[in-house]
């Protein structure tokens, strides 16, 4: 090999392994919530399409998903070196890892949820407080990922 190129390619590849996790399954995760709440909006603004913009909370809820991710994906971006160790970016990875999971886990929630809720609130205006109460248990999933995330990737 010649002088002065590295060979420590293996460290850098886990970290931005960590990286990828982190962005495509919080969106993943986001995409699945947004798209399966937003059959149930389709399908309650027949019945109250004055409701549309109070049936938007679930989009909104699983969008924040991504966010999530898309932090700690900037948060190891930032942190990576060009002599990273092997403990600093198996660290990374598991955080990648640990908010992407957690994205995916909420976004199905949030999905489920948040169809079968507008679905149910157009029916029973009621159900409203409950829907809300439930999406917020749903995000809560994805908010810990985001922690875990954070902590795993700061503590170096």
């Amino acid at each position: 090999m010649e002088e002065g190129v590295s060979q420590k390619w293996f460290e850098p590849f886990l970290a931005i392994v960590g990286c990828t996790c982190a962005i495509v399954f919080s969106s993943l995760g986001a995409a699945y919530g947004i798209g399966k709440s937003s059959g149930g909006i389709t399908a309650s603004a027949v019945m109250r399409p004055e409701q549309i913009m109070r049936s938007i909370i679930p989009i909104v809820m699983a969008g924040i998903i991504a966010i999530y991710g898309l932090v700690v994906a900037v948060v190891i971006a930032h942190s990576m070196e060009e002599d990273i160790s092997l403990h600093t970016s198996i660290l990374q990875l598991g955080s990648g890892i640990t908010v992407g999971l957690c994205g995916v886990a909420a976004g199905y929630t949030i999905g489920i949820t948040g169809d079968a809720g507008v679905r149910g609130t157009a029916q029973q205006p009621r159900l409203f407080a409950g829907l809300v109460l439930i999406l917020i248990f749903s995000e809560v999933l994805g908010l810990y990922g985001l922690i875990v995330g954070l902590i795993l990737s700061t503590s170096l």
